[in-house]
């Protein structure tokens, strides 16, 4: 099998998504019904992490473990990527000693250059550029809920970064029409908006984004990274914040996401959290079983 890298959504195929996604589902109900199998019995997963994390540890932890292989876990004080050692000579050895490897990091030039560099699989668990894995969460929900997104409006309200970006991926890739708001300062990168111009649409307004949209996604407004700039992006977000009203201009069996953490007060109100239309413990816990999907599909195929 043709080692395969999963560093941006575009790294796949539509169909190659859909089947991940209804994988993810199938697997969720195999674990539900006590149907565990383990493909992966003496295989090895490396998480790298340069960023901290809860979601994206714990579900791959967990995933790796149900599929009968082992998850090792690396803090940044626990390898010398970029520090000392070069990004490709990490690749190098990890790759001669696990099967496939994760990495959460700043930068995702890195990724790129340790996937250059390594001889397994390596998984995208979020970069500047883009967090592919929670969008296979979030379709994977959407799905379960409200059945296929194809022709669905969906409306991302917040920071151009890198959930943004991902959605702008998705909406080339699961067929959704995209309406992004955010403050001009944020706004996405304009060559990327323009490169999905029959998908995305980029507006200042949140209630024009919401207005009949059947899917509502918010993000924290400052990232991981972004911290000492938390007091301006308060100032310049103000707004943007999804709240009851703003939801209730959507459509009326519309779903809320959210990447989680989140600020409650910021870019979500606690009442939105709470709201039966928000759908977020579920996208949470479906990191799990979309991550898993995902790590059977590079080391095994279609099954």
């Amino acid at each position: 099998m043709t080692r395969r890298n999963f560093l941006t959504l575009l790294d796949f195929t539509t169909e190659e998504l859909d089947y991940v996604v209804r994988r993810a589902i199938d697997l969720k109900a195999h674990r539900d019904e006590g149907q565990l199998s383990e493909p992966l019995k003496g295989k090895s997963l490396a998480m790298v992490f340069e960023l901290s994390s809860t979601r994206t540890r714990v579900g791959f932890e967990v995933a790796m473990s149900e599929l009968g292989g082992q998850a090792i876990f690396l803090s940044p004080a626990d390898t010398h990527l970029g520090r000392g050692e070069p990004v490709a000579d990490t690749a190098r050895v990890l790759s001669e000693m696990v099967h496939i490897v994760m990495l959460r990091t700043a930068k995702h030039e890195t990724i790129e250059c340790f996937a250059e560099h390594s001889s397994v699989p390596v998984i995208n668990a979020m970069s500047d550029l883009g967090h592919p894995c929670q969008l296979l969460a979030d379709m994977q929900t959407y799905v379960e809920h409200r059945g296929d997104i194809r022709g669905r409006k969906v409306a991302f309200i917040g920071d151009g970064y890198n959930m943004c970006n991902s959605y702008i991926n998705a909406s080339r890739r699961f067929e959704f029409d995209l309406t992004i708001a955010t403050p001009k300062e944020y706004a996405p990168d304009p060559e990327r908006v323009r490169c999905n111009a029959s998908r995305v649409r980029l507006v200042n307004d949140p209630a024009e984004a919401v207005q009949d949209s059947d899917l509502v996604v918010t993000d924290v407004w400052s990232s991981m990274g972004h911290e000492k700039e938390q007091q301006h992006r308060r100032h310049c977000f103000k707004g943007f914040e999804v709240t009851l009203e703003l939801l209730d201009r959507a459509s009326p069996d519309a779903l809320f996401m959210h990447c989680l953490p989140a600020h409650r007060g910021e870019e979500v109100s606690e009442e939105v959290m709470e709201d039966q239309r928000s759908v977020v413990w579920q996208e949470a816990g479906n990191r799990m079983h979309s991550q898993k999907a995902l790590i059977e599909f590079l080391l095994l195929g279609r099954v």
